[in-house]
């Protein structure tokens, strides 16, 4: 059973529910000498429920006979349902029917008449115990519940995603082997390049995927290690250039030599993912361009292009996994990427904005600290 500690007794709020006055003011007393607070006294089911409204108690004591249409057990049931608070019955009759009708709600205790202070005081600390620990656990649960689906959908992503790159990979081999003896050599590597290609993209899916499932379940470890940045950007921005006709990526710096300290792969699923994207959401080609303002206990990083751009209505679940703008139309995407993004971005204690509208472009600006860092322009 867990403890409740000293804090949690002061700050408890008790709404009494019974309907002789006196018996009442005498428990209320009782209650505040325990250091509880009392947050009102009811004499009806009805006024429980409206009172339970307004000042949201920690417990309620119940007594099962009340003035009224509606008795405390029924009122009880309705208050737990809606307001999950839990509830201790005060009554005068222990008998069968009772007992059993208290059973089919969510009864935290049961005092029966006439009570001692002792026996009081321990069933409230035993009902506030019990229910912390059902609450704990309904959090728990509902967290794996989540976790387990996205670790379904992942696999249905995965399993989707793959398909094309394992389907390439097998027809650009098949041609080689049967092949292989007339295809020129140029057409050999430009098949291979597919090949390399394909294989990049599965890693960088199944990385994602990785990256997302330890992020659910709070199992990363940062491995960061000193490098310069801009000189990574500058490799980063070559490749891209060298994968694409249709855009060129730009890099705009302050500085020439930034030595950052930070996990690679984690910054590589950030940089992956935007300049992917900014290519992937630009069908129509142009210029991708790539912002550093090196400063001296932080850098920011603008990834900016001028393609379909996002709207309104996507914006305010930008980061959620799965989910997709309604004008990406046959643009293919699993829904991953932006919420990779985010959780990279937060491991890195840095935050992430976004300026974006729609047919005109999206620019992502991500702020990252560094503490105080080498700026070396030699």
């Amino acid at each position: 059973m867990k403890n409740i500690d000293e804090k949690t007794i002061k700050t408890a709020q008790i709404l009494i529910v019974e309907d002789e006055l006196i018996a009442a003011e005498s428990l209320a007393l009782d209650l505040e000498k325990l250091g509880y607070q009392i947050c009102g006294i009811v004499n009806s089911g009805e006024k429980a429920i409206k009172k339970v409204k307004q000042c949201q108690p920690n417990l309620i004591l119940m007594d099962i006979m009340l003035k009224g249409k509606m008795d405390g057990i029924t009122a009880a049931q309705i208050i737990y349902d809606q307001y999950k608070i839990p509830i201790i019955y005060l009554s005068a009759y222990a008998d069968n029917d009772t007992l059993n009708r208290t059973k089919s709600t969510s009864v935290y205790g049961y005092l029966v008449k006439p009570y001692k202070i002792v026996d009081v005081r321990t069933t409230i600390l035993i009902a506030l115990s019990k229910f912390e620990e059902d609450r704990q656990r309904e959090i728990d649960l509902s967290a794996e519940k989540k976790l387990n689906q996205i670790k379904t959908q992942a696999l249905a992503t995965a399993s989707h995603d793959l398909r094309t790159p394992l389907t390439n990979i097998l027809g650009y081999t098949e041609l080689i082997r049967d092949y292989g003896d007339i295809i020129t050599p140029e057409k050999k590597e430009r098949y291979f390049n597919f090949i390399k290609s394909a294989v990049v993209k599965m890693t960088d899916s199944l990385e994602d995927l990785l990256l997302i499932s330890k992020a659910e379940e709070g199992k990363i470890t940062l491995y960061p290690q000193q490098f310069n940045i801009v000189e990574y950007l500058s490799i980063i921005v070559d490749e891209y250039n060298n994968l694409t006709e249709d855009h060129e990526l730009k890099l705009y710096t302050n500085q020439d030599n930034y030595q950052v300290y930070l996990d690679k792969k984690i910054l590589n699923h950030i940089l992956n993912n935007l300049i992917s994207n900014a290519i992937k959401y630009s069908p129509e080609g142009g210029k991708i361009m790539l912002r550093i303002n090196c400063q001296a206990k932080q850098f920011v990083l603008e990834i900016e292009d001028k393609g379909i751009g996002m709207p309104e209505n996507y914006k305010a679940k930008l980061f959620t996994l799965f989910e997709r703008a309604d004008n990406v139309g046959k643009i293919k995407g699993n829904g991953l990427g932006l919420s990779i993004v985010k959780k990279a971005v937060d491991l890195q204690g840095g935050k992430i904005e976004l300026e974006s509208k729609e047919n005109e472009g999206t620019k992502f600006i991500i702020t990252i600290p560094q503490g105080e860092l080498i700026i070396n322009n030699e």
